[in-house]
């Protein structure tokens, strides 16, 4: 018996050493800055329209009759989606890269920024309106978050302007089992899978070209140490209560036998 209670002490012991080991290292935002007058340009690439991105496109022109001609250059509710509480409209770019526009017909969008698209527009109506102004926006930009952040899943942008900060922030942030030295964004070129690495900790973060993120893209915060860790210690916890009963119960069998 008292070989037992030896026994049931020593792999308590274990289990509860290792349980208490050392945690790894964390880390936070962006360590390595230094106040500098040497300011880095961040690189942001202006979005290029693909397949599946919602368009609203507003014209206006100087024609004298209060807006009733430019209205048949517009969809109904244009611009006031959001005041009207429905959901937004606007010109989807189809499978072949094209827009279908009332009485312009179709209208090649994929691969143009909204500068170029506008402009495209307007040549096709400077015929039928005075002085026209087209104004292009994308209505549907998202991202996807996924792994350690706090609340994973898409998130919804009205502009296409969002940096990888940004969108962790509107995640939740990092959880405290996620690695922000190695942060994975996923992307989709021209048909291509990419796969890009940010490390969070550092400075350089600014210079990568995943800093702005792009339409579709997902960000993939990956798990550290800690995580399986913490799978273990809760293992450990478990094994050790089990052994203190198991040691408990045979001294009180040696107390009264």
């Amino acid at each position: 018996m008292k070989f037992l209670r030896l026994i049931s002490t020593v792999i308590i012991s274990v289990f509860l050493f290792t349980s208490c080991k050392t945690q790894q290292k964390t880390f936070g935002y962006i360590e390595n800055y230094a106040d500098t007058t040497i300011k880095n340009e961040v690189i942001f690439k202006e979005h290029l329209f693909q397949k599946d991105d919602l368009l609203s496109i507003l014209v206006y022109s100087d024609a004298a009759d209060g807006g009733a001609t430019d209205a048949m250059y517009n969809l109904s509710n244009a611009g006031g989606a959001e005041a009207s509480g429905k959901a937004a409209q606007g010109f989807l770019v189809d499978y072949d890269g094209n827009i279908s526009y009332p009485r312009l017909g179709l209208i090649k969008a994929i691969g143009l920024t909204k500068i170029q698209l506008a402009d495209e527009i307007k040549k096709r109506l400077d015929k039928a309106l005075p002085n026209p102004t087209v104004i292009v926006r994308l209505l549907n930009f998202h991202v996807t978050m996924l792994g350690e952040v706090t609340r994973p899943g898409p998130i919804n942008m009205p502009g296409e302007r969002l940096t990888i900060l940004e969108a962790l922030g509107l995640a939740g942030d990092i959880s405290q089992y996620g690695k922000k030295e190695d942060v994975v964004v996923i992307r989709d070129v021209d048909g291509k899978v990419e796969y890009g690495k940010i490390d969070l900790s550092t400075k350089a973060v600014f210079q990568s070209p995943y800093f702005y993120l792009r339409q579709n893209d997902v960000v993939l915060v990956n798990p550290n140490k800690n995580k399986a860790r913490l799978n273990d210690q809760v293992f450990n916890q478990r094994m050790g209560i089990a052994f203190s009963i198991i040691n408990t119960i045979a001294l009180l069998y040696n107390i009264f036998r």
